[in-house]
């Protein structure tokens, strides 16, 4: 899995023009928290083949660019949290135990969310 770093309120409007083109997730991932790491493993275990840019956000670190993303794409933050963004706006948003990978991989190849 190629994860990209989120340390920076200015790679949100990266996100927007990626997804543009191509689904975003954004993964919200506390350090200091045990199910947040469950829940990063259990992604990346199951994470295949995919289209889908992935972005990473450590909330410790960059709590400024959490706080951006919840302003920015409207959805309440949550630790962890995955975010997936279609043509500029979230289209599936879950969190803790609620992320998986199939759900994401399918709402991102359907093409009737936008």
């Amino acid at each position: 899995m190629n994860w990209k770093t989120l340390d920076s309120v200015n790679q949100l409007e990266e996100v927007r023009q990626t997804s543009q083109t191509d689904p975003v997730l954004i993964f919200k991932h506390s350090t200091r928290c045990p199910i947040s790491s469950m829940s990063l493993n259990r992604l990346e275990r199951r994470w295949e083949e995919t289209n889908i840019q992935a972005y990473f956000l450590d909330l410790i670190s960059n709590r400024d660019v959490s706080n951006a993303v919840e302003r920015e794409f409207g959805v309440l933050h949550q630790s962890p949290q995955a975010l997936l963004i279609k043509g500029g706006k979230v289209v599936h948003h879950s969190s803790h135990s609620g992320i998986d990978f199939d759900e994401i991989s399918a709402i991102s190849n359907n093409p009737e969310t936008v």
